[in-house]
């Protein structure tokens, strides 16, 4: 290995763990100054925060990283941030998937990969504030490596504005490195958060990219970069304008059959959720994105 992948790995990672540094102190900062509204009387939540490791099938040292997750807040119901540098040998059937999805040769003579990344799920008391979801990761193996990642925004109540919000806001992000970014992670937000089997999206969309090397590990890193720091602002201001509005058992039902949808996609069709459960990786922290409750009709 050389030494500057050795440098790129480390300063990925280190990048990863800033954001979510920055994303716990934000949401914290959230629940404290939630002082009106439903639920103001209640104490502000914090984050419980525990080591998480990926099992080797040798019992060796295979990474890990910290699981954080805050329950029952004021202005968060669930809401999770997960970081994790983990590396070792890809099984059988994930080698065959990363050969035949990525087109990668090789794989079977030399399985091995490393991977870092956050991985963000938030779940909100108020209806009228919509849950959201942000990852972005690092993927190396010997015969290629690359970026992915992005997040978008899971309302049960939409509104305009707020949707509008969201996206132009990583649309500023986006924009410095190519105008071409934006709506083709748009489009390919749209794609993938797209569950078949209701034949409808999982929410309003955002923006997303997998399997990103353009070969300039600087440029692309800086990209990922820019979408990982287009999260707090695209969101938080859509909390701060709807955690205080009041809101009725109707609209809490409503939530919770959204919430059904998001349970779905996760488990059916998430390919972050597939990978983490079958390489290994501590299940409480994949599983992590489930919502504290959800409802079928």
């Amino acid at each position: 290995m050389t030494d500057t992948l050795v440098t790129e790995k480390a300063t990925a990672a280190a990048w990863f763990k800033q954001l979510r540094d920055e994303i716990v102190a934000a949401f914290e900062t959230l629940e404290d100054t939630h002082d009106t509204g439903p639920l103001a009387d209640a104490g502000p939540g914090r984050f419980e925060v525990r080591e998480t490791r990926r099992s080797a099938p040798d019992g060796g040292d295979a990474g890990g990283g910290l699981m954080s997750v805050m329950r029952g807040g004021r202005v968060f119901e669930k809401v999770g941030v997960n970081v994790s540098t983990v590396h070792g040998e890809l099984g059988e059937q994930a080698q065959a998937a990363m050969a035949a999805r990525k087109g990668i040769p090789g794989m079977a003579e030399d399985p091995r990969f490393w991977a870092s990344g956050i991985s963000l799920v938030a779940h909100m008391q108020n209806p009228h504030v919509p849950a959201v979801h942000m990852n972005t990761r690092m993927f190396w193996t010997p015969h290629a490596w690359w970026f992915g990642g992005g997040s978008d925004l899971n309302p049960c109540i939409e509104y305009d504005a707020d949707t509008e919000h969201f996206h132009a806001t990583q649309k500023s992000h986006l924009d410095p490195h190519g105008t071409a970014h934006y709506p083709r992670l748009r489009d390919w937000a749209d794609d993938y958060f797209h569950i078949p089997h209701r034949g409808r999206a999982r929410g309003v969309g955002g923006i997303f990219m997998d399997d990103y090397c353009t070969g300039d590990w600087q440029a692309d890193f800086a990209l990922t970069r820019d979408i990982g720091r287009a999260f707090l602002p695209a969101f938080v201001p859509l909390v701060e304008r709807r955690r205080t509005q009041p809101w009725t058992d109707a609209d809490k039902d409503t939530q919770l059959i959204h919430r059904g949808l998001y349970a779905e996609y996760n488990l059916v069709y998430d390919r972050g959720t597939k990978f983490g459960l079958a390489t290994g990786h501590d299940p409480d922290a994949v599983l992590m994105s489930l919502p504290p409750m959800a409802k079928w009709r």
